[in-house]
């Protein structure tokens, strides 16, 4: 049956009532060590990080339309002290943080012991692949069957996929310009039509390209190339520019952001009384923002999600054949 109420109830969980998303992401792990710590990232415990996400979600979450944490040091936690509000909604990380491989090659690491079912015992909302992805990489296709296998494990436990496909180049860079377009694009035709529910996708230029209507243009073939609802990532660019990316990914279809270190990166470099304060004005400034811009110009993911997935009606008895 393709009823996915479970799916629906997830997305509904995770965006506004009008059907946009403006979702709080702090599942980061090594990224995070180095925000703490940019002199010296190992010298990051895990403690520091548990405490610096308690703060952000306290401050924060509450004006987002979910939170996306990480199983380790983010979502158990948050959950057992209440810094996450039970009626939140929550996406929890499904990926080991890092890759395997050559950097050209790039192989994605599924947290070990850690699955979509226990995602949903644990009460999550929807759940999130980050997966290393470049169309014309060697193990592609290898790339491509994880993402397949992760949509049909949250298919069989009705909870919703947010697919996060991150660029690399083939020598193991980044990419930049319109070769940044191309694979972006491309990622999104190949990937949103393996299943999944959300795509989060990186802004098809990097900070060398500012001309606003390349932007549009890259913007709406983006658009044009997912078969999913699709959402803009912040990638840890500053909060201006993720502002006018935003608005630029919206006018073109988008329906709405993950945003993480473009909303709370400043608050790492603080002592952990400065940081409170900082979150509860700024931090929530740069939110509010956000939410603001989402909720006027984005897209509702329902019209698109509907028209991929055709989830059919209920019918009389339907409970004994879900």
């Amino acid at each position: 049956m393709a009823l996915l109420l479970g799916t629906r109830r997830g997305l509904d969980a995770t965006s506004s009532a009008r059907g946009t998303f403006a979702v709080l992401a702090l599942d980061h792990r090594q990224n995070l060590r180095k925000e703490l710590h940019p002199e010296d990232p190992s010298a990051t415990t895990d403690d520091e990080m548990i405490d610096f996400k308690r703060s952000v979600v306290r401050a924060l979450s509450s004006m987002a339309t979910g939170t996306l944490l990480d199983p380790e040091i983010g979502a158990a936690q948050c959950i057992a002290d209440g810094s996450l509000a039970g009626g939140d909604g929550l996406i929890v990380a499904l990926e080991a943080t890092g890759y395997e491989g050559e950097p050209g090659a790039r192989i994605s690491r599924l947290l070990p012991d850690w699955d979509v079912a226990k995602a949903k015992r644990l009460g999550a909302s929807a759940a999130k692949l980050l997966v290393y992805y470049h169309p014309d990489a060697p193990n592609a296709a290898d790339q491509e069957r994880l993402v397949a296998g992760l949509a049909d494990d949250c298919r069989a436990q009705d909870l919703p996929l947010f697919v996060e496909p991150l660029s690399f180049a083939l020598d193991g860079g980044a990419l930049v310009g319109d070769d940044r377009r191309r694979v972006v694009v491309e990622t999104a035709r190949r990937l949103s039509a393996l299943g999944g529910d959300v795509l989060k996708a990186e802004f098809p230029y990097d900070a060398s390209v500012d001309d606003r209507s390349r932007w549009a243009d890259a913007c709406a073939e983006l658009d044009a190339a997912s078969s999913l609802p699709w959402v803009l990532l912040s990638g840890g660019v500053d909060d201006a520019t993720f502002e006018a990316q935003v608005e630029a990914a919206c006018t073109a279809g988008a329906s709405g952001v993950l945003v993480g270190r473009s909303v709370w990166a400043p608050a790492a470099a603080l002592s952990p009384g400065d940081r409170t304060a900082w979150l509860e004005t700024e931090g929530a400034a740069r939110l509010r923002r956000l939410v603001d811009l989402v909720e006027g110009a984005a897209h509702p993911w329902r019209p698109r999600w509907l028209a991929a997935a055709g989830p059919e009606p209920p019918e009389p008895g339907w409970y004994a054949r879900y």
